[in-house]
């Protein structure tokens, strides 16, 4: 892989077979019979043969209407999932905001899900020790750090999912929508604090639906359509394309 060549996405197809709810009585069974049979070859098609290559220090954005792909692309790129096809390659360490909360423990308080959520992405109890207040102060949770994270709000929870990490060091961030939960000084916060990571020439990409963040944040924006790359260029460009079709 090129030393400067952050993330490489080569032919990758992702499918996912589809399961129908099984029938319980007698009266369900003979409904749903012919969907019952079908449901073995029913495929569906989320990816289909993507190639790419983000530099270092690029910030993307990947659009699309819902059910384009954009999140199931991110996912592997994680290693969450794997591709059915094809092969994706990162350089560098990574941490990601995906799914709200994913990761913690319900039962466990705000700082020991820090402990247990920064030890997923590769920090030692010791450089847990010195970043924990930093992260603390950063989610303003105050005196509920403590508290079970069950009993957090949604807003709550991505004030600690986005401090952990952002404090691991990674060279790589990967975020889908969490900056669209929270109030608005947290969005900000956090937009400014991207925008710091940025700057300091890390990889960012980003899944969203808000165009305006995609024109302020981003260098470049990569367009899925049904599971294929429809256009990839300049943010100008792409959403312009973009906007006709889908705005």
């Amino acid at each position: 892989m090129e030393k400067d060549i952050a993330i490489k996405v080569s032919h990758v197809s992702k499918d996912f077979k589809l399961y129908y709810d099984k029938a319980h009585t007698l009266k369900e069974k003979i409904l749903f019979f012919s969907k019952k049979s079908r449901a073995k070859n029913d495929i569906l098609h989320v990816l289909k043969n993507i190639n790419l290559e983000i530099k270092k220090g690029e910030s993307v954005a990947l659009i699309g209407t819902n059910g384009s792909g954009k999140s199931t692309l991110l996912k592997l790129m994680t290693k969450i999932i794997y591709p059915n096809k094809g092969k994706i390659t990162t350089n560098g360490k990574l941490t990601s905001l995906l799914e709200l909360g994913a990761g913690f423990h319900e039962d466990f308080t705000g700082r020991e899900n820090i402990y247990f959520n920064a030890s997923i992405f590769g920090l030692t109890k010791q450089e847990i020790d010195t970043k924990i207040d930093e992260i603390i102060e950063f989610s303003e949770l105050g005196e509920f750090i403590d508290n079970p994270v069950r009993t957090y709000s949604s807003g709550m929870y991505m004030r600690l999912a986005f401090s952990v990490a952002i404090n691991v060091q990674a060279e790589i961030l990967l975020i889908d929508e969490i900056l669209a939960v929270g109030d608005q000084h947290f969005q900000d916060k956090c937009f400014n604090k991207l925008m710091d990571l940025k700057n300091s020439g890390k990889t960012i990409v980003i899944v969203t639906h808000n165009m305006n963040q995609v024109k302020q944040f981003c260098d470049r924006a990569i367009w899925l359509y049904k599971g294929e790359i429809r256009l990839d260029g300049k943010v100008a460009d792409v959403l312009s394309e973009y906007l006709k079709v889908c705005g």
